[in-house]
C-alpha cells in the first residue's frame, strides 16, 4: 500500500512530464485498471488451488516488474502495453490479487465475531501506509527537482522503489506459514469447482449480485481516483508534488482512522447499515469539493469526506467473506474485485477528456457522487434482510 500511495502522486507527475496529455492520460489509467481485471481473475480464481502463498508470490512478481518496465520508457505505445500487463494503482487503493487471497486468509484464521475488527486493522494499517507513500512520493520529488533533477528523472527514482517493494513483498509471501491455506476439506471443494473456471459454485448467485452494485460503486470512484484529484489540483491551482503528496497523506490518514471506527459502528447498526449511511454523506462531500472557492477550502472539504468515505471498504469486504462458502472466498473476493477494477476502468475514458477542457473540469466529481448515491440506494435495498452469520438470530 505504501507502493500504491507513491505511485498514484509520481505516475500522473510522471506521465504528464513524459508529455502525455489529459486524454492520453485518462486512456492509460484506464487500461491499467483492465489489466489489473485480468491479472486479479486469473490468480484469484485458482488461488484456493494452488495456495494462496503462491498466488501472492506471483502477484509481488507483477508489482516488481512493473516498477522497472514503467521507468524504462516513456513512449505512449510502451505505457499503454505496461500498464495494461502490469499491476498498476491509479488510485492509490488496492489493485492485483492481494486484497482477494489476503482477506480470505485472514477470515479464516480469526472467529466470526472479530472478523470486521480485524478488517478494520487490515484497513487501517493500509491506509496509513498509503497515506505515508503518498507523502514521501510528493516530498521526494520535489525534493529532487529543486536539486535540480529533471521532473521526469525524479519519478523515475520512485519508481525504481516500487520494484524494491515487488521485492519485498515476495519475501514477506516465502515467509507465510501454511495457516493461511484452506482447511483440507475446503481444497477438495476447492478442486471439486475445477471446471468452473471463476471458482463460484453455491454462493455464485449472491456474488453476481454484489458484483453488479459494486461495479456500480467503482464507476463512480472512477472518475475521481486519486490520480485524477491530483491531476485536477495541479492543472486548476498549480499545486507542488509536495502539497499534493500532503493532501494525501492527510486524506488516506484520515480514511484508515474511518475505517477503525467503523467495526465500532457496525457492531451497533450492522454491517449494510453501515456500508450504506456512512457512504451516503460522503458522497455528498465529495460533489461539493470543485464549487469551493480557493484551493484550502477545496482541501478541507475532501478531507472531511475522506474522513469517512473508507468506513464501507472494511464492512463491505467482511460482508462478502461472512456469506459465501470457505472454498470460494478467494474466487469471491476476485469477482467483486474484479468488478470493481471493471467499473472504474471504464470512467477514465470519460473523465480523461472532461478534465482537459476548463469548462468540464468539475465534472467528474457530480458524476462520481451521483452514482455513489444510486449505489447506496440499491444495495440497501437488496442486502438489508440478508444478515451475515454473527448477525442472525441464534
Amino acid at each position: 500500500m505504501f507502493a500504491y500511495g507513491q505511485l498514484a502522486v509520481v505516475l500522473p507527475l510522471y506521465l504528464a512530464a513524459a508529455g502525455l496529455r489529459g486524454g492520453q492520460i485518462g486512456l492509460l489509467l484506464g487500461l491499467a485498471l483492465i489489466g489489473d481485471t485480468l491479472v486479479t481473475l486469473a490468480i484469484t480464481s485458482s488461488a484456493d488451488r494452488i495456495g494462496r502463498r503462491k498466488a501472492l508470490l506471483i502477484g509481488g512478481g507483477l508489482l516488481a516488474c512493473t516498477g522497472v518496465c514503467l521507468g524504462a520508457g516513456t513512449g505512449l505505445p510502451v505505457l499503454l502495453v505496461v500498464a495494461t500487463l502490469g499491476v498498476v494503482s491509479p488510485s492509490g487503493y488496492e489493485v492485483g490479487p492481494f486484497l482477494s487471497v489476503e482477506q480470505a486468509a485472514l477470515t479464516q484464521i480469526v472467529a466470526s465475531h472479530r472478523r470486521t475488527w480485524a478488517f478494520a486493522w487490515y484497513n487501517l494499517v493500509g491506509s496509513f501506509s498509503t497515506a505515508l507513500g503518498s507523502l514521501v512520493g510528493g516530498v521526494v520529488v520535489q525534493g529532487l527537482q529543486s536539486r535540480g533533477v529533471a521532473e521526469l528523472a525524479s519519478c523515475r527514482v520512485m519508481l525504481g522503489g516500487y520494484s524494491i517493494i515487488g521485492g519485498l513483498l515476495i519475501a514477506l509471501a516465502l515467509a507465510m506459514s501454511s495457516v493461511v491455506e484452506p482447511p483440507t476439506a475446503s481444497v477438495a471443494e476447492a478442486q471439486s469447482l475445477r471446471r468452473n473456471w471463476i471458482g463460484l459454485g453455491a454462493s455464485r448467485g449472491v456474488v453476481a449480485k454484489l458484483a453488479g452494485l459494486f461495479a456500480i460503486d467503482a464507476f463512480g470512484g472512477g472518475f475521481v481516483l486519486q490520480s485524477m484529484i491530483v491531476y485536477w489540483f495541479r492543472v486548476k491551482y498549480d499545486a507542488d508534488p509536495a502539497t499534493l503528496g500532503a493532501i494525501f497523506f492527510g486524506a488516506n490518514t484520515l480514511a484508515g482512522i474511518s475505517s477503525l471506527s467503523a467495526a465500532w459502528v457496525a457492531s451497533k447498526i450492522g454491517l449494510i447499515n453501515t456500508m450504506v449511511f456512512t457512504h451516503l454523506p460522503s458522497n455528498v462531500l465529495l460533489m461539493l469539493v470543485p464549487v469551493m472557492p480557493t484551493m484550502e477550502t477545496a482541501i478541507l472539504v475532501l478531507l472531511l469526506r475522506f474522513s469517512i468515505s473508507q468506513m464501507d471498504v472494511p464492512t463491505r469486504q467482511s460482508y462478502t467473506m461472512a456469506i459465501v462458502a470457505p472454498s470460494e472466498r478467494s474466487a469471491a473476493g476476485g469477482v467483486t474485485g474484479v468488478a470493481r477494477t471493471v467499473g472504474a476502468s471504464l470512467s477514465p475514458f470519460i473523465a480523461g477528456p472532461m478534465l482537459a477542457q476548463a469548462a468540464m473540469r468539475s465534472m467528474p466529481f457530480f458524476a462520481s457522487g451521483a452514482l455513489k448515491i444510486a449505489y447506496d440506494l440499491l444495495l440497501w435495498r437488496s442486502f438489508k434482510a440478508h444478515k451475515p452469520p454473527e448477525e442472525s438470530p441464534s
